[in-house]
């Protein structure tokens, strides 16, 4: 066995127990933690399959700033627990189901592929992989490449129609309302009439004898 195959195994077990730890810890950070972890570790193995591109667009754009941005966001919102396990028991049979599921779907599709895989093209001197994807990505792959955009334009709509959601757990502040604000609407004077109090007489000395 080569030292490259030894790497891979090495990495792909990391990459199996940061995936397990995202969807299993308790933490919403500890989850995002693992992830860029999980995001790390795929970008080495396109590295072992000299994809230089993707491994630095994997790092830069996911582990560089949406993940960062995703720990920021979640440590910012202080997300309670309670309402992140609160559905658990209820759709985990099937989130169990469409997992086992995938994982039967991989095991077969690596088993029938896993006698005819054979040994990586060694690539030319000259040879660039970025022209390539570029090449393949707005020619062969063009409506591909829209219909992904339309996606992520799609879910970061949705994201940020989540966070705009009412909530009822803070104040809000109205700039428009304050400024409009008057005097009266603030400020109640209410009449009293004056009380006065007359200190007591002094006792005279012995008037106890």
């Amino acid at each position: 066995m080569s030292f490259q195959s030894i790497l891979f195994y090495l990495l792909a077990i990391v990459l199996v127990v940061a995936a397990f730890r995202v969807i299993t810890a308790t933490s919403p950070v500890t989850g995002v933690l693992h992830l860029i972890l999980t995001f790390f570790t795929a970008s080495m193995m396109w590295m072992l399959i000299q994809a230089e591109f993707l491994a630095l667009a994997l790092l830069i754009v996911y582990v560089g700033a949406v993940m960062v941005l995703f720990l920021f966001v979640v440590m910012m919102l202080d997300m309670k627990l309670e309402g992140l396990t609160s559905g658990l028991k209820v759709y985990l049979p099937l989130g169990l189901t469409i997992g086992g599921v995938m994982v039967l779907e991989m095991a077969f599709v690596l088993v029938r592929s896993w006698g005819d895989a054979s040994a990586l093209p060694v690539p030319a001197d000259d040879f660039d992989n970025t022209l390539a994807l570029g090449t393949a990505m707005y020619t062969h792959f063009a409506y591909a490449v829209q219909i992904g955009g339309l996606i992520l334009l799609v879910g970061m709509i949705a994201a940020i129609a989540l966070t705009m959601r009412k909530r009822t757990d803070f104040k809000r502040t109205r700039p428009s309302s304050q400024v409009r604000v008057k005097a009266s609407d603030r400020l109640r004077i209410v009449k009293m009439a004056a009380v006065v109090e007359t200190p007591d007489a002094p006792e005279t000395k012995g008037a106890e004898k």
